[in-house]
């Protein structure tokens, strides 16, 4: 089924209180797919937080946890998330592939299982530092290729990886898995300064495969914040025309 541009686009909610969250909300459920609510939000005010994003409008809600625990605490965790009713919630492939088949193992329907490969803020020093094998810590988007292959053997439905790594990864793993790029830059809000080779844009992702595209600050910051969802929107039409 066809989908409308906005809902490839996942608006984060990197937000400290219930109240600055829900001012987003109420501007931005007609204009989104998905909030993301991280650690911070969800810990501070839990289920709430997603009751009342789904009683604002249409958009629907994506529980950033990154759960890595002993897999039968996952596997429990992951159920309590879903019983709020979410779409995606994320587990982090550090757990390995027995953390990861638990979850998937426990799943239902409605709520969907995200692996995220590699963090961001994880360079080849930080890998080295934490122990990881000089090939991969040399090489990250190998070190993402290997975790993306376990999170679908184990049978996620989907991971969390890198806009520059999104084409590779869907032409090694095919179409089924649904691809999260975070990082993503419109390219209204690119200037004049800014390394150009290391930004992706919505029609880029969307075009090398990406599924959903989670953008904040251009959105954030905007002045009027629908009016720049509507913009991304626009730009992600254009990777079909």
């Amino acid at each position: 089924m066809k989908r409308e541009p906005r809902q490839y686009i996942v608006f984060p909610l990197d937000l400290p209180d219930y109240e600055q969250a829900m001012v987003y909300v109420d501007k931005l459920s007609s204009h989104v797919g998905l909030f993301k609510v991280g650690l911070e939000l969800f810990i501070s005010h839990g289920p709430s937080v997603v009751r009342g994003i789904k009683d604002a409008g249409p958009a629907e809600v994506f529980l950033d946890l990154k759960l890595h625990d002993i897999p039968a605490t996952m596997g429990r965790a992951f159920l309590a998330a879903s019983r709020h009713g979410v779409k995606f919630v994320t587990v982090h492939c550090d757990a390995g592939e027995r953390g990861l088949k638990e979850v998937s193992r426990v799943c239902g329907e409605q709520t969907k299982v995200l692996a995220v490969t590699v963090l961001t803020s994880m360079d080849t020093q930080a890998l080295l530092d934490a122990g990881y094998d000089p090939y991969y810590a040399n090489d990250i988007s190998d070190l993402v290729l290997l975790r993306a292959r376990m999170a679908k053997r184990a049978g996620c439905h989907g991971i969390v990886c890198s806009g520059r790594e999104i084409k590779a990864l869907r032409e090694a793993l095919g179409p089924d898995l649904i691809m999260v790029t975070p990082g993503i830059r419109p390219s209204w809000s690119v200037v004049g300064n800014d390394d150009q080779k290391r930004i992706v844009t919505p029609a880029e992702a969307v075009r090398a495969g990406a599924d959903y595209i989670v953008i904040g600050r251009p959105i954030r910051d905007a002045k009027e914040p629908a009016d720049a969802a509507k913009r991304v929107a626009e730009e992600i039409a254009s990777a079909f025309s």
